[in-house]
């Protein structure tokens, strides 16, 4: 596939959508826990925010007030976040 056909096209959906999800996750998870219902694993929205959904995470956590006390959640979706922008500054600054 043409580099910059993926970069132009199927990296922004790809990047909405998986943000999307991992507000989703994030905000599910809060649900859940007022319930007292069972949970989302920490792996799983760890996992959502690493493969791209650190800005949907972050913001599901301020919004939320979700897994803000962990503090692998607190340092670790706010670095997943600045080596997302820098991965994709790195992407289009080539492109």
């Amino acid at each position: 596939m043409d580099k910059y056909i993926f970069l132009n096209r199927w990296l922004p959906i790809w990047l909405i959508a998986v943000n999307l999800a991992t507000f989703a996750l994030f905000g599910t998870d809060k649900r859940r826990a007022v319930l007292g219902r069972w949970r989302i694993r920490e792996s799983v929205l760890l996992g959502a925010s690493l493969i791209g959904g650190a800005v949907g995470g972050l913001l599901a956590m301020r919004l939320f007030r979700h897994k803000t006390r962990k503090w692998y959640f607190a340092f670790g979706v706010p670095l997943m976040l600045m080596l997302q922008a820098v991965l994709l500054w790195h992407l289009y600054g080539k492109a």
